[in-house]
C-alpha cells in the first residue's frame, strides 16, 4: 500500500502551546486546535521555483490533452483506490490540522474517493460528441480542455474542495494547480503526493506554497487559462476581479446562510435530529451548515427546548477521541472572530438562548451557541456565522418562512421540513438558492451539482455540470463547398 505524508511529530524547539501569531498566520503552518500545538512550518515556493511550477504544468498539459480517457481515468481511479486503501493516514491529518472529528475526517476521504471514481467512470460519456442537425451538412459540438487551471481552496474540507474541482478537470483532459489553504499544508502535500503515486505525469496537479502576491501572478500568467475560488465573499470578489481583467473564465463558490425551514406539519423530533446535524457538522464550520432555523409559530417552542437540550448534550474533547462529539474550531483567530460576531449581535440586540462563549480549556473550543430576537437593523442577520451558532427565527406561517429565507445576500443551499413532499417542492420553488434539499439538511454527492447564486457566487460542480465549466464546447460545421452561404 502507498503511504502518503502524515503528520510528523513535531520538533520540542517548534512545539508551543499558545496560538500562532499574526506574523506565523501568513506562513503555511500545521497548528492543532485542540491544544494550540505547532507541528510544522512550510516555507513558501520562490518566484524561480514558482516558475518552474508553471512551465511544467504548461509542458505537462501539451501531450496530458491528447490522453485517452481511459488512460486518465486510469490514474484518477488509482487516486481513488489508494484513499481507500490508506484511509486512516489521510483522514488523520485532516483532523490534527483543522480540528475534524476523525469519523467526519473518514467520512470526507471516503466522498472525495468516491468523486473521483465518479468522474473516471462517467467523465467520457458527460463529454461526448454532440451532434446537431442544421438542414444540410453536419455540425457538432465537441468539448477541448482549456488548459492550465489554478484553485484557491479553503481550509474546511481539505481533501473533499480539492476533489471536486480536481477529479471533473483532470478527465476533461485540464491540469491544475492549487493552493490551498495555510492552515492545512500537510493535507495539501499529501493530496499532491497522492496523484505522483497514482501515476499522474509531472504537472498533472501541482500543489503550491504561494504567498497572495503570487496568487496575483499566477491569475495574470497567460499560461493559466480559468481560475476556480472556494472561500469568503471578499476573497471572491478580489480573485474573480483579477481573473475578469485577464478576460478569464472563473467560478466562485463563497458560502452561505443556509435557511433550516420546519413548516407546521414537519416530523419534530426527526426535524430536530436532522437539524443538530445541519448545524454541528464539521463544528458548524461548513458552507452548506444550516445557519438560519426559521420555524412556524405553532412548533417554535418546543423546536428550541428540543434543540437546545440536544445541542447541550454535545461534549467537547480530542477529535481523535471517536468518543468526542465536539470538536474545536479550525484556528484561534477563526475562534476569536465568532466570539466577536455573537458579542456584536447580542450588543444590538439579539437574545442570547445558550452559549455564546470559549470553553474554559485548553484549545480553540466554543460553546454550542442560539441568538434569536435577530432584526435585520442588526449585522448578524446578514452575515455567515461559519462556526458552533445558530439564529433561531420565528414565523406566522410558510409566506413569511419564504420571504425571510430570501431576504439574504447568500443564495447557495437551504431545506424544507414538511410531510407533504408537495408543498416541500412547491415551497422549494419559491426560495433563492441554488439547491433545497426537503426533510433533509442541504448535502452533497458526486452525482448532486452543488453552487450556488447571489453573494455565494456562480458556476457549478459535480455531476453532469461540474465537468463541463472549463472546456471549450467548440462547434464543427462541414458543409459543402457549393452551398450556398
Amino acid at each position: 500500500m502507498t503511504t502518503p505524508l502524515s503528520i510528523s511529530p513535531p520538533a520540542p524547539e517548534k512545539t508551543s502551546t499558545k496560538p500562532a501569531s499574526k506574523a506565523e498566520d501568513k506562513s503555511y503552518q500545521s497548528v492543532n486546535p485542540y491544544d494550540g500545538k505547532v507541528f510544522k512550518t512550510f516555507e513558501e515556493l520562490t518566484d524561480p521555483q514558482l516558475e518552474t511550477a508553471i512551465k511544467t504544468a504548461a509542458k505537462c498539459f501539451d501531450t496530458w490533452r491528447d490522453t485517452s480517457f481511459a488512460e486518465r481515468a486510469t490514474i484518477v481511479a488509482k487516486a481513488a483506490a489508494i484513499m481507500r486503501e490508506n484511509a486512516d493516514d489521510f483522514a488523520e491529518p485532516v483532523t490534527l490540522e483543522m480540528g475534524k472529528l476523525i469519523d467526519q475526517s473518514l467520512g470526507e476521504v471516503a466522498l472525495s474517493a468516491d468523486i473521483l471514481d465518479y468522474y473516471a467512470e462517467n467523465a467520457e460519456r458527460f463529454l461526448a460528441t454532440e451532434t446537431l442537425e442544421p438542414g444540410s451538412g453536419e455540425a457538432e459540438i465537441v468539448s477541448n480542455p482549456f488548459g492550465v487551471l489554478f484553485g484557491v481552496q479553503p481550509w474546511n474540507f481539505p481533501y473533499y474542495q480539492l476533489a471536486r474541482f480536481v477529479a471533473p478537470n483532470l478527465m476533461a483532459g485540464n491540469v491544475v494547480m492549487v493552493k490551498h489553504a495555510g492552515c492545512v499544508p500537510q493535507c495539501a502535500i499529501a493530496f499532491e503526493k497522492l496523484w505522483k503515486d497514482a501515476g499522474a505525469p509531472a504537472g498533472t496537479y501541482t500543489n503550491l506554497l504561494i504567498s497572495h502576491d503570487q496568487v496575483n501572478r499566477v491569475i495574470d500568467d497567460p499560461r493559466i487559462k480559468g481560475v476556480a475560488l472556494t472561500g469568503s465573499v471578499e476573497a471572491g470578489k478580489i480573485v474573480a476581479a483579477r481573473a475578469g481583467e485577464n478576460l478569464k473564465k472563473s467560478t466562485m463558490e463563497l458560502g452561505g446562510s443556509d435557511a433550516f425551514i420546519v413548516l407546521d406539519d414537519a416530523d419534530l423530533e426527526k426535524t430536530v435530529k436532522w437539524a443538530v446535524g445541519a448545524k454541528m457538522n464539521n463544528t458548524g464550520q461548513s458552507c452548506v451548515a444550516a445557519k438560519r432555523f426559521i420555524v412556524v409559530e405553532s412548533l417554535a417552542d418546543r423546536f428550541l427546548e428540543y434543540f437546545q437540550a440536544a445541542l447541550m448534550d454535545l461534549r467537547p474533547g480530542d477529535p481523535m477521541d471517536k468518543a468526542t462529539t465536539l470538536g474545536p474550531i479550525s484556528t484561534e483567530g477563526a475562534l476569536v472572530k465568532l466570539l466577536d460576531q455573537v458579542e456584536q449581535a447580542i450588543a444590538k440586540g439579539a437574545e442570547l438562548v445558550m452559549g455564546g462563549k470559549r470553553i474554559d480549556r485548553p484549545g480553540s473550543f466554543m460553546e454550542p451557541t442560539i441568538l434569536t430576537n435577530i432584526q435585520p437593523d442588526n449585522p448578524a442577520f446578514r452575515e455567515e456565522f461559519f462556526g458552533p451558532v445558530a439564529l433561531f427565527f420565528r414565523v406566522k406561517d410558510e409566506d413569511e418562512a419564504i420571504a425571510l429565507a430570501n431576504d439574504s445576500d447568500f443564495g447557495l443551499g437551504g431545506s424544507v421540513f414538511t410531510k407533504d413532499v408537495a408543498r416541500g417542492k412547491r415551497v422549494a420553488n419559491r426560495i433563492d438558492t441554488g439547491m433545497v434539499f426537503i426533510n433533509h439538511p442541504t448535502g452533497t454527492k458526486a452525482d448532486l451539482p452543488f453552487g450556488g447564486i447571489k453573494n455565494s457566487g456562480y458556476g457549478r460542480e459535480l455531476a453532469s455540470l461540474g465537468i463541463q465549466e472549463f472546456v471549450n464546447k467548440k462547434l464543427i460545421r462541414t458543409t459543402s463547398i457549393d452551398d450556398p452561404a
